[in-house]
């Protein structure tokens, strides 16, 4: 009996673990997805996808880099934008959907150029993870009024 009972709560932590795992490669795969928005990925945005994911999850440079594979792979076998989208509403609270708006706006804005799909593709995402317009707005001017951003 026991050992039934240690087994349930390990699938738990499992589950749990696997559902870090499944959010960090959705929010690395919509980074990804912003940077190829433009036809164009910037070395820039890349640096920025690499310093957001670090930063947010801190990882170290060989798991950031494994996990920019994984969402790099994600990213290629997506349908649609749906299949990230999901995993965030499921799992974040607002405060961390701005945050990620934020990073997004910061990989868009690496280039020191927002391009029109960027901006496009940004909004579109807010719009699927529920964050009010007035949000995405804030988040927004906050990357793009910062010190380091002209």
């Amino acid at each position: 009996m026991l050992s039934k009972l240690k087994a349930f709560f390990s699938e738990f932590e499992e589950q749990d673990s696997h559902s870090e795992q499944q959010l960090q490669i959705a929010a690395a795969a919509l980074l990804i997805e912003l940077s190829k928005a433009d036809f164009a990925r910037d070395p820039r945005e890349q640096a920025a996808i690499i310093a957001a994911v670090g930063n947010c999850y801190g990882l170290e440079e060989s798991a950031v880099k494994e996990l920019l594979q994984e969402a790099e792979n994600a990213s290629a076998k997506a349908t649609s934008l749906y299949e990230f989208t999901r995993v965030i509403n499921s799992q974040c609270s607002d405060t961390e959907k701005f945050k990620l708006v934020c990073e997004l706006w910061r990989v868009a804005n690496a280039d020191r150029h927002i391009d029109k799909y960027e901006d496009h593709l940004i909004r579109q995402i807010a719009d699927l993870i529920y964050l009010p317009h007035s949000e995405y707005i804030r988040a927004k001017l906050e990357i793009l009024n910062a010190p380091d951003a002209s």
